[in-house]
């Protein structure tokens, strides 16, 4: 039996990766999928573990050869999934996570319906700032450029299958568990949508 593939996209600042992590080491069932991309390495980064850093020409190299499963360009960046490392898995019955944006769980999720997409939000516009500017990492500009993306990312995030609330971090991760035990038990996923929220998140 094939593996099952999980997508989980966010606007920057609402906790992915540290959601994505504490899922992974609760849930060693699951193989995080290793992005490529064409930006530089922040401090701490290594090639192989966050991601898979090439250069834009042999990123183009692997758009021509059919190599992604999905790829964006974000915030000048490019960002890819290669299938050689993802289809295996599945077929080998192990499941894996992809932690994309939503352009690429977009183009995922056409590729591979039967995948289980999650979008995951900050509690409130206040805290999604807050959480940009505590990382440290990121110029004033930067911030405020990721700030003004966050509306367009989270408006999409009524396609995906699940939507789970960064706000108590211990609740998001067990939200998440949930989510994966249900689609491996083939149950029907939690269905909880917060229209409020989101509305307050995308308001000017």
């Amino acid at each position: 039996m094939s593996g099952h593939l999980f997508i989980v996209a966010a606007p920057s600042g609402a906790g992915k990766s540290t959601l994505v992590n504490a899922l992974l080491a609760r849930e060693p069932g699951i193989v995080l999928s290793i992005s490529h991309t064409t930006r530089a390495p922040r401090p701490g980064d290594v090639d192989g573990v966050q991601y898979h850093f090439i250069d834009r020409a042999t990123f183009k190299r692997m758009v021509a050869n059919g190599d992604f499963l999905e790829h964006a360009d974000v915030f000048g960046n490019c960002y890819g999934t290669s299938r050689g490392a993802v289809e295996p898995i599945l077929k080998a019955g192990r499941d894996v996570l992809l932690e994309i944006d939503w352009q690429g769980a977009e183009q995922v999720r056409r590729a591979m319906p039967e995948c289980v997409s999650i979008f995951i939000l900050p509690p409130s516009r206040a805290e999604l700032e807050r959480r940009l500017r505590t990382r440290a990492t990121d110029s004033e500009a930067t911030i405020e450029k990721r700030l003004a993306a966050s509306r367009e990312e989270i408006s999409h995030a009524h396609a995906f299958d699940c939507i789970v609330v960064n706000d108590h971090f211990d609740d998001a991760v067990a939200a998440l568990q949930a989510i994966v035990h249900a689609a491996r038990a083939c149950r029907a996923l939690p269905t909880e949508r917060h229209p409020d929220l989101i509305e307050q998140l995308l308001a000017v």
